[in-house]
């Protein structure tokens, strides 16, 4: 019989999972939680309404994602200076936001899931949807979605060539169903006020069991191919610079010309082992570069000492028709000062690179200072580099999929994503932002250079494996050579056709779920 109201039980079940799904990204790092991190969440769904499922799975989602981005309050204090009575519940309305998803699928199963069989088919798909619904809608926020929990796991997450993250977060999934079902009927209890039968039970667990091999055996089989491959690919020599500067005093213009300094002194370090490319992190010069003369002609000699090319983050403009068009930018130089090209960001930071929605919040500010708000540049736009071109992602950008596929298919050799990690201080969120990087490597079968201002900068290579890291908030210059492989994986040319068929799924067999609901009743 259907519950009229919820107990103590049920919202313990579901903050549970929550706290589950957190510790199994980084810090915590605890991966293995994510193959039945949803298991209590499911307990707590069983037999309820769809109006209680859905508190339910808010709850757990709340519980969720206030302990993932927790760190979202502090930067918006430390560095917006917004209040915490502001920056406290704009964190509140985020999570709140997210949660949504995790409600919406603990709904979708309590309303579309009459029978146990369903479980099998729902969970997986449903939630392979609602993720990829959550990378676009609203610009997208595709934060640490579960497939990311296996960064590290290398055998698991080859399948990224084919499917994406999201064919990682569909094995996490159904192994959470899986679990579920075998704990049903193990522990006599019923679904919807139907027994889970041993076939069920056995059935979805030796299917998980059949589908994981196949996954890991394509894992061992797709690292040595690759493997093989950049042991015959041309190689290029990258020096990664990560200054360390205060996010404080990085606008202040009394320590614009200690901090250029800084970068400079420590790219001349790297000079001993000649590298092809030395490159600074996002807005690593807090001057418009060309336009600021003296401090641009101090970088040019920097360069020139250094006596290689420079890929440099730098905040740079444009003179309109009516207005200052500014963009958050990168500069590749060469050794006599020439600008071989510019990347502008397209995908901003929302509250952070320019303010969505101004005319209804104008109180809310910008974090980044001295700038107006960031215009977007082109989608997919690749700098020539000699006979190669580069691939170059700003801050965030690394999170989006359909990004470096664009780089990609316009033939970017190398993907290279500079970033500002300094605004999250010594949280969870420099970590998490390096576990995504790692998944777009192995996607795209390219090496990854990450420089970051305060850590975690390093190479990765197109196997996911990682060549070499930085610890945070430490000055360092790392040297390292990385392989530059031509192939276009499957996901490459064809992008989210996986997520896209789950969502097709979903929706079908929502209907049909809804018709057996209808007519049985």
């Amino acid at each position: 019989m259907k519950k009229d109201k919820l107990d103590r039980l049920n919202f313990f079940l579901a903050i549970l999972s929550g706290f589950l799904l957190t510790l199994s990204f980084p810090k915590a790092g605890f991966s293995w939680l994510a193959w039945f991190a949803l298991v209590p969440l499911l307990a707590a769904l069983r037999n309820l309404s769809p109006k209680n499922g859905f508190y339910i799975g808010l709850c757990a989602g709340l519980a969720h994602y206030l302990t993932l981005v927790y760190w979202l309050a502090h930067t918006m204090s430390t560095y917006g200076h917004l209040p915490l009575y502001v920056s406290v519940p704009v964190l509140l309305l985020l999570s709140a936001y997210l949660a949504l998803y995790v409600a919406i699928f603990s709904m979708v199963l309590t309303w579309l899931s009459p029978r146990p069989i369903f479980l099998f088919l729902f969970i997986p798909f449903t939630w392979v949807s609602l993720e990829y619904i959550r990378s676009f809608l609203f610009t997208g926020f595709p934060w640490e979605l579960i497939g990311y929990t296996q960064f590290n796991v290398l055998h698991l997450i080859q399948i990224s060539d084919i499917f994406g993250v999201y064919g990682v977060s569909f094995c996490i999934a159904l192994s959470n169903a899986a679990i579920f079902l075998a704990y049903l009927y193990l522990t006599g209890k019923d679904w919807q006020e139907k027994e889970v039968k041993a076939r069920l039970a056995a059935g979805s667990v030796v299917t998980l069991a059949l589908i994981f091999c196949f996954v890991w055996f394509y894992g061992i089989w797709r690292i040595q191919y690759v493997q093989k491959l950049m042991s015959h690919s041309p190689s290029i020599k990258v020096a990664i610079i990560q200054g360390n500067i205060d996010q404080a005093k990085k606008w202040d213009p009394a320590f614009q010309r200690a901090s250029t300094e800084k970068y400079i002194n420590l790219s001349l370090l790297a000079k001993k082992h000649k590298p092809d490319l030395v490159v600074w992190p996002e807005t690593a010069t807090p001057f418009y570069f060309l336009h600021n003369v003296r401090l641009s002609e101090m970088v040019k000699k920097g360069v020139h000492d250094t006596g290689t090319d420079f890929l440099i983050g730098s905040p740079s403009f444009n003179l309109g028709k009516n207005r200052v068009e500014y963009y958050n930018s990168a500069y590749l130089i060469g050794p006599e000062g020439n600008v071989y090209g510019r990347y502008d960001k397209a995908h901003l930071v929302p509250f952070g690179e320019y303010i969505p929605f101004k005319k209804w919040l104008p109180f809310l500010g910008k974090m980044v200072e001295g700038v107006g708000d960031f215009n977007p540049g082109i989608k997919g736009q690749t700098i020539k580099w000699g006979d190669l071109r580069l691939g170059i992602q700003i801050c965030y950008e690394i999170i989006f999929p359909h990004l470096s596929r664009a780089m990609v298919k316009n033939h970017a050799s190398v993907l290279v994503n500079i970033t500002n990690d300094a605004w999250y201080g010594r949280s969870s969120a420099p970590n998490q932002h390096f576990s995504m990087t790692i998944l777009r490597a192995v996607e795209n079968r390219r090496s990854i250079i990450r420089a970051a201002n305060t850590g975690i900068s390093g190479f990765i290579d197109p196997c996911g494996k990682v060549i070499a890291a930085t610890p945070l908030f430490e000055d360092a210059t790392i040297t390292r050579s990385v392989p530059m492989l031509e192939e276009t994986t499957f996901y490459s040319r064809f992008g989210d056709l996986f997520a896209m068929a789950c969502l097709g799924v979903t929706l079908v067999a929502g209907f049909w779920g809804y018709l057996i609901r209808k007519y049985s009743n």
